[in-house]
């Protein structure tokens, strides 16, 4: 008897769109956004799960099935019965944190099946980077037929990074950089996410500034319609609407609303000339993995994170 392929999708969204396009293998479908709140290297443990399902439902009201989770991963428990996985992932840092934490799941299960990946990110004839559900069915089918199989230096790499995400240094990942491996757009992800503490002048992250500046240079409506330019305009981030609302919250102390318009206010526009750190009075108290945000910022002289002063040693 022929065994089976597992494929383990980044989302609800592709594994619907992978069965509309007659992927009749069995599906590992992945839902956690370990980009954003605290993490610790077992995956598979009742600490992990506590973890996250305490800060999911602090920072966005998200009330986790832990037992449906649990069946989820069961079914890598009948692992034998599988001749090969394969991730699919995409080329944005919500995806590959996802993704390393996936790969160190399968470690610490002592799971060791050929292990590929399918990624998306550029394509031929396309000016702006694709997620894997926009592609169409042929680009799928090509993405798949091209798919690459992980080496052992890759699967090791993913480990360093994931224990290193949980960990308390992070400017540990700035070697990993310049790490040659089938992660295309790891270097990417890496330099995104350090760019996500606050600049050391203005006290906001790349991606917050990036907001400001989309409030600053286009004619925004409102709130909504600002979420729409945010979304389309953040590079490898591919952070979804609930993180985008809780960052435009968070900015709305640099906006002055009406009905029909936002506009930057005085301290918005002192924001992003850098005259100020707003990081103390934003007060986005996120945790990476195993940092919080608000004791690093970056330096973009030194290229890397800073104890910020009140937590300087």
């Amino acid at each position: 008897m022929s065994k089976k392929v597992l494929h383990i999708t980044n989302g609800n969204t592709l594994t619907d769109y992978l069965r509309e396009l007659d992927f009749t293998d069995d599906i590992l479908t992945w839902q956690e956004m370990l980009c954003e709140g605290p993490t610790i290297p077992a995956i598979d443990s009742e600490e992990f799960f506590d973890l996250r399902s305490k800060f999911l439902k602090e920072f966005y009201d998200i009330e986790v099935d832990t037992n449906e989770l649990k069946k989820e991963l069961s079914k890598l428990d009948n692992i034998d019965d599988y001749s090969e996985i394969n991730l699919w992932f995409e080329y944005d840092l919500f995806c590959h944190i996802n993704m390393i934490g996936v790969i160190n799941l399968l470690h610490q299960k002592e799971i060791k099946k050929p292990l590929y990946l399918v990624c998306s990110g550029r394509v031929d004839g396309e000016k702006n980077l694709k997620g894997l559900s926009e592609l169409d069915a042929d680009q799928i089918k090509e993405h798949y037929d091209n798919k690459v199989l992980l080496t052992q230096e890759d699967i090791d790499l993913a480990k360093a990074l994931w224990r290193t995400y949980c960990g308390t240094d992070h400017n540990i990942l700035k070697p990993y950089i310049v790490t040659n491996s089938n992660f295309k757009y790891m270097t990417n992800c890496l330099k995104a996410h350090l760019k996500r503490f606050p600049h050391q002048k203005s006290g906001l992250s790349v991606l917050e500034d990036n907001i400001l500046r989309l409030v600053r240079d286009n004619d925004i409506k409102s709130r909504h319609h600002l979420l729409g330019y945010s979304l389309n305009y953040q590079g490898y981030y591919g952070f979804g609407d609930l993180q985008h609302k809780r960052m435009i919250d968070k900015l709305s102390i640099f906006f002055d609303e009406t009905e029909t318009s936002i506009k930057l206010n005085r301290k918005g526009h002192e924001a992003l000339l850098r005259r100020y750190n707003f990081a103390s009075e934003m007060n986005n108290n996120m945790t990476y993995g195993g940092v919080k945000r608000l004791e690093f910022q970056f330096n973009v002289d030194q290229n890397k994170l800073v104890k910020t002063i009140l937590h300087a040693n």
